[in-house]
């Protein structure tokens, strides 16, 4: 048997193992039944194996042909990946990409990453929607998410869209002038912040503190204030409402206007990288891989 008869075959007997008949799956090759029963005969009397169990009403596979399409599958989505991802190199990105991220990242990481490039393709929609209860990518029917490394499962491919995060201790010059400066981590039992919201778990976010060992330590500042986004949270630290804890890329010019001031620089901690990411087995048109090439770090 010739190697690209060879490959046919395999073809064959991974569509009749799924239709479960020989005759469905002539339809759906458009071949006849004997067609498919010779190339049948063929591949197993090449391999010296029973792939089919045949009935008068059914075909399965057998242990040995339930492993062979165990490999086949992987393999068959791989190529159709790749014929895809070819496909795509000769379209015009069209259609709209759906985003999922916090607020904050959108504005400062994606949009201006976008906003050279989405005039050079009219047909190019992206649609970013603020989201902090980490939603599930294909049950939300988005095309592509932006987390922090370590919030990605591993069945996505992912690539980094930022450097670490620094994350600041802010608060106005109003709110110390009346509280004082914390200038240990016991001191902040004194104070009082502006905390955030989990829309995951509902639960208030503690702050990710690090200790005098190096160590990532939970802490909990009483709340003045409560908001479900970092940018409520920010007005509210920047009117004297309590600290906040807050990415650098949403407190710089704040603090370079002297608007705020960062205490406790040694125990406000770094947090991994964003990524962006999108399902392994998402076909890959033309449209993902512009906004894609866009938005990874350069």
């Amino acid at each position: 048997m010739a190697r690209r008869h060879y490959y046919d075959a395999l073809h064959t007997f991974a569509v009749i193992a799924a239709a479960g008949s020989f005759s469905q799956a002539a339809r759906e090759l458009g071949v006849s039944q004997s067609a498919l029963s010779q190339s049948m005969r063929q591949l197993e009397d090449r391999l010296k194996l029973r792939l089919l169990a045949r009935t008068s009403r059914s075909v399965s596979p057998t242990p040995a042909g339930e492993r062979l399409l165990a490999t086949l599958d992987a393999r068959f989505q791989d190529i159709e990946d790749e014929l895809d991802a070819l496909r795509a190199e000769t379209e015009r990105p069209a259609g709209t990409i759906r985003i999922t991220a916090v607020d904050y990242v959108a504005r400062t990481l994606i949009w201006p990453r976008l906003a050279n490039v989405l005039p050079n393709y009219p047909d190019l929609v992206v649609e970013v929607a603020d989201d902090y209860s980490l939603t599930d990518l294909v049950a939300g029917r988005y095309d592509i998410g932006v987390r922090h490394g370590a919030d990605i499962a591993p069945d996505m491919v992912a690539a980094p869209i930022s450097g670490p995060v620094k994350i600041h201790i802010v608060g106005s010059p109003a709110y110390f002038q009346t509280r004082g400066i914390p200038r240990t981590r016991a001191d902040l039992a004194g104070h009082v912040a502006v905390n955030l919201r989990l829309a995951s778990a509902g639960g208030i976010y503690a702050w990710e503190l690090i200790d005098e060992a190096g160590e990532t330590v939970p802490t909990r500042v009483p709340s003045r204030a409560i908001f479900n986004n970092l940018y409520g949270i920010l007005d509210a630290v920047r009117d004297g409402a309590g600290l906040g804890f807050l990415p650098d890329a949403l407190v710089a010019p704040a603090i370079a206007r002297g608007e705020l001031r960062t205490v406790l620089d040694q125990h406000a901690p770094f947090f991994e990288p964003h990524h962006l990411f999108y399902p392994s087995r998402r076909q890959n048109s033309a449209a993902l891989q512009v906004v894609v090439a866009a938005l990874r770090r350069r």
